[in-house]
């Protein structure tokens, strides 16, 4: 995901995302560990999508 679609985002869609992100890495860690999946790389890529929304968000106020 691109910095610049998550800035467009509004607050609760911010939050909304954000919950939906972690889902997917603990399925993506889930998955991982039971051999379902054999690229790790995405795990990565999911954090750094949380820590681009966080980001985001912290910046747009609380």
């Amino acid at each position: 995901m691109d910095i610049k679609e998550i800035k467009k985002l509004s607050k609760e869609e911010l939050v909304t995302k954000l919950a939906d992100l972690r889902k997917e890495l603990d399925d993506a860690k889930f998955n991982i560990t039971t051999g379902a999946l054999k690229n790790s790389s995405i795990i990565a890529n999911f954090r750094k999508d949380i820590a681009r929304v966080l980001t985001v968000v912290n910046a747009k106020g609380e």
